[in-house]
């Protein structure tokens, strides 16, 4: 075996990092926190710390077709649209069929993360783990983080005067997991991204009301598109990329917007985004807007202040007698093991070359796989990412000069605030 590569995470980042490194002749070490692989899709009755948690009822937002692994397609007998316990199904299988798992260490916790001495000259790193109450220190050639974005809440309480005297429950949207202890509440979920509507739409069955509190709106589409064809089959192809890169803004601004309204005018559902023209990825939700017919789910604009029992929003209506308030506000990033000022520049933001290799390094040894945020799936985007990622620690790929990547970066930048 080659080099020896340390990965952190088990979950469909780190078993491509995996195979990756067995393709490309290096020696992987995975090491997963928990008991098994899966990562995300893996469903737990309880939100554990320092792992991403998901609801029960959890389907995917991308298509079988459209997000597996490139030589590992879907059974045929699995829905378009899968629930997390068939991606949970698929990926085992993944794991078992290219033999990943012998190289993974269960239950082991990284501590620690640093370089040696000699980083300048070998590149290597210090891995501390910990394992049933002992520590272990162990050199290796790389490092690859696989450890996803979706395990430390957002929870903005000081954005909201007032939630300090609410008597209410208030949580973060990690920790719900089914409607069942609802039936009969009266609950306001802030935030309307794919986790807040999810949560709005099943309580709305069990619970007495429900109001979604949106500060900036979105675009919510269905997983059903044109023909009956799955939205992405038919919106993630090169033909749409070539028109959005292609045609002059204006025209391309209201392209998107006819796309984005072509089946229900989202201003008529106070869903209207406040910038319409943003690429901002939208909600993939087939029910809201039927819920909100039905008056069975509220939008509301963002909530100005709480009192003991009620929340007052921006355009002065109130509900009162909250026995709940849910926080769907994403994700923070969060690598605790080592010192972050190593994927960070300017600003405090994060600075990585095609979001995986921080630029600055005096050797290409560290990355990150999967803090990226794709339109499309997730599988094949991390796959590419990993394959991509493992020649370069190999060495058969390499970066360019620091001046030549903190431009592309800056490039990169650039473009998606322009979108």
């Amino acid at each position: 075996m080659g080099k020896r590569v340390a990965i952190i995470g088990a979950g469909v980042s780190g078993l491509a990092t995996i195979r990756s490194c067995l393709e490309e002749g290096l020696e992987p070490t995975c090491f997963e926190k928990s008991e098994d692989i899966g990562g995300l899709w893996k469903f737990s009755d309880h939100a554990e710390e320092g792992r991403a948690s998901i609801y029960q009822s959890v389907f995917t937002n991308s298509s079988k077709e459209m997000m597996c692994f490139p030589d590992f397609p879907y059974p045929d007998h699995f829905p378009n649209f899968m629930h997390n316990n068939k991606i949970q199904e698929y990926i085992t299988v993944f794991a078992k069929e290219k033999n990943l798992l012998k190289y993974i260490q269960f239950k082991t916790l990284v501590s620690s993360v640093n370089k040696r001495p000699d980083f300048s000259v070998t590149g290597q790193w210090d891995v501390t783990t910990e394992r049933d109450g002992k520590k272990e220190s162990t050199v290796f050639d790389a490092v690859l983080i696989c450890s996803g974005h979706h395990v430390y809440p957002n929870l903005p309480k000081e954005s909201f005067p007032g939630l300090r005297l609410f008597k209410g429950k208030c949580f973060h949207s990690r920790e719900y997991k089914e409607p069942g202890i609802f039936k009969g509440k009266r609950v306001l979920v802030i935030g309307l991204g794919n986790s807040g509507c999810d949560i709005a739409t099943e309580l709305s069955r069990t619970a007495k009301q429900v109001i979604i509190s949106s500060r900036s709106g979105s675009w919510v589409i269905s997983r059903v598109w044109d023909d009956g064809y799955p939205w992405d089959m038919v919106l993630v192809n090169r033909f749409e990329t070539f028109l959005k890169n292609n045609l002059p803004k204006a025209i391309s601004d209201w392209w998107y917007k006819k796309k984005m309204n072509a089946k229900f005018k989202h201003e008529n559902y106070g869903l209207m985004p406040l910038n319409g023209t943003l690429r901002k990825e939208p909600v993939f939700n087939d029910e809201l807007p039927a819920c909100i017919l039905c008056g069975t789910v509220s939008i509301k604009p963002n909530v100005k202040e709480f009192t003991e029992t009620s929340a007052i929003f921006e355009d002065g209506t109130v509900f009162e007698a909250i026995d709940c308030v849910i926080f769907a506000t994403g994700y923070g990033y969060a690598y605790p093991f080592f010192d972050e000022s190593i994927i960070k520049s300017r600003n405090n933001e994060i600075t990585l070359f095609k979001d995986i290799f921080p630029p600055s390094l005096e050797k290409p040894t560290l990355g990150i796989i999967g803090l990226v945020q794709s339109l499309g799936a997730a599988i094949p985007t991390v796959d590419l990412q990993a394959r991509w990622a493992v020649k370069v620690v190999k060495g058969t790929c390499t970066l360019p000069s620091i001046t030549d990547m903190m431009n592309d970066i800056d490039k990169k930048m650039r473009e998606r605030l322009k979108w």
